[in-house]
């Protein structure tokens, strides 16, 4: 497991035997067995049921794009509400209307690690996930039945605190079951949902909101959230049995997929994704706590959102290139159909290199040129293509979220509160996001010269973290070159040295590198 070190490399003609013995030092026994079954497969046989595995895996995973556009137009469908009554109807002023968006991210913050910790330790994650949904279904269908600011602000902070299981709990079931190798290309077809719902959100509510008027007597904008709200409730049901649930315990897979899904995780860092048997239920919590590593990922992570938060006033950026309100929402979608492309052809290429940090930055430089298009001419095709780079910043957001997983990859209760702590953090940058797009002067040339300045910010904090990645990976290097010189007297060093480290790779098996 993740505190035990293990020796250096096989003598000479001892693969095999070293293959056991790993798996025999990096698994539980259970776990042991049925890989040890695996890793006796002949490589042919393992290619086919491999791609067995993981042909039925996307084809299971590919869900959570659809649920993760219903997040989303649940959680955003208020703005196209307002334009249909939402604000008068409920009486409400700007300073209580900004106050109904903004409390939906107090829950929805402060759930996200606790779901998170919750996640990792259940057996089926899969109806977890279902039934939050069917959840946050419900209560967004109950939003069309508030009649004043209480209610409203009551319905939205409850949403968040539901909704908050979602995202973080998807990236941490991929996480167990795709390699590093994979994920990213798999969590770039996740953000396609987000990236699908910013282009289209605005039409889907334009629909509803333009034919639903008076129906039964009741308001259009209360029928959007009734008819978006019970969507949700149905997919929700389905979700359930189609998600996958762990490696070692899940449907629909046969025992050779689910013997060969465990040994790839193994084989991919050198030790097995589980926790240990005496570990606590706040372990992970405390052990993430402690890893300045974390801090350094939160804080970039929101200076990041911060400069995507134009993603949420789009309609209306473009609307400063001076058409009419339909055109505007129809020109509005080729920029994230862009982006969607972008980001697929990104991490597919971040996956097949295994590196990340220009995969993340060069999308932010793309922005930046956007930005500073956008500063700099008041020509109509100029600013259309800004728009364009702007939309495709969100390529490296995506390759960001794998960074997270892969960089604290053992134990899985440390992974599971890295990804929710850090993007629950980064929530504070939609909030922020907000008042930095009140600046409309000059065709909001200031709010753009703040992103410009809080993508700069998110550049040097993924250097830095490159830098210590880097550093971990010259003592990783540096500590096996020392096993093959003199393994007994490294072994009483390490035990010293390492035992207490907050950074769980010191303790990994041999072969294991940070992905820079």
């Amino acid at each position: 497991m993740a505190d035990e070190i293990t020796q250096a490399g096989p003598a000479p003609g001892s693969e095999s035997k070293q293959d056991i013995e790993t798996l025999e030092h990096t698994t539980t026994p259970d776990v042991s067995r049925k890989t040890l079954a695996a890793s006796s497969m002949h490589p042919e046989h393992r290619a086919r049921v491999e791609k067995s595995l993981k042909r039925k895996l996307d084809a299971r995973c590919s869900i959570f794009v659809l649920i993760y556009i219903l997040n989303y137009l649940d959680r955003n469908n208020i703005a196209a509400a307002r334009l249909k009554g939402l604000q008068s109807d409920l009486n409400l002023d700007n300073t209580q209307y900004a106050t109904c968006l903004s409390i939906l991210y107090v829950g929805y913050i402060l759930m996200q690690v606790p779901s998170n910790m919750f996640i990792n330790r259940i057996e089926r994650p899969s109806l977890y996930i279902s039934c939050a949904m069917l959840l946050w279904g419900l209560i967004s269908t109950l939003t069309g039945n508030t009649y004043n600011f209480t209610g409203m602000v009551l319905v939205r902070f409850f949403l968040g605190f539901v909704e908050a299981a979602f995202l973080p709990g998807a990236l941490l079931i991929q996480s167990k079951w795709y390699t590093r190798k994979e994920l990213t290309t798999r969590n770039a077809i996740l953000f396609c949902g987000n990236i699908i719902s910013n282009a289209f959100s605005a039409l889907v509510g334009a629909g509803v909101l333009s034919n639903m008027q008076g129906v039964l007597g009741h308001a259009a904008w209360r029928w959007l959230f009734w008819i978006e709200g019970g969507i949700t409730m149905a997919v929700a049901i389905s979700a359930g049995f189609i998600l996958p649930d762990l490696p070692h315990n899940s449907r629909g897979f046969t025992a050779e997929e689910l013997e060969v899904a465990q040994l790839r995780m193994i084989e991919d860092v050198g030790e097995a994704d589980a926790d240990g048997a005496n570990q606590g239920v706040f372990d992970g919590l405390i052990m993430a706590v402690k890893d300045v590593k974390i801090y350094l990922m939160m804080l970039t992570f929101t200076a990041y959102v911060v400069g995507l938060s134009f993603n949420a006033f789009f309609p209306t950026l473009t609307g400063t290139l001076g058409f009419d309100y339909v055109p505007t929402l129809l020109m509005s979608a080729p920029p994230w159909v862009f982006s969607c492309i972008v980001s697929l052809v990104n991490a597919w290429h971040a996956d097949r290199t295994q590196e990340k940090f220009w995969h993340i930055t060069g999308p932010i430089i793309g922005g930046i040129v956007g930005f500073i298009i956008s500063m700099s001419t008041l020509n109509v095709a100029a600013r259309y293509v800004a728009l364009f780079l702007q939309a495709s910043a969100y390529a490296g957001f995506i390759v960001f979220y794998s960074w997270i997983s892969s960089s604290f990859p053992r134990p899985p209760a440390k992974r599971a509160v890295a990804i929710a702590l850090i993007n629950a953090f980064s929530q504070l940058g939609n909030v922020a996001g907000s008042y930095v797009w009140d600046l409309k002067d000059n065709g909001y040339r200031k709010s753009y010269g703040i992103v410009t300045a809080l993508f700069g910010i998110t550049i040097v904090g993924c250097w830095a973290f490159r830098a210590i990645l880097g550093n971990l990976n010259r003592k990783l290097e540096e500590g096996e070159q020392a096993w093959d010189i003199q393994p007994d007297v490294v072994a009483r060093t390490a035990e010293m040295e390492h035992m207490e480290s907050p950074d769980e790779a010191l303790r990994m098996q041999k072969g294991f590198r940070y992905l820079l």
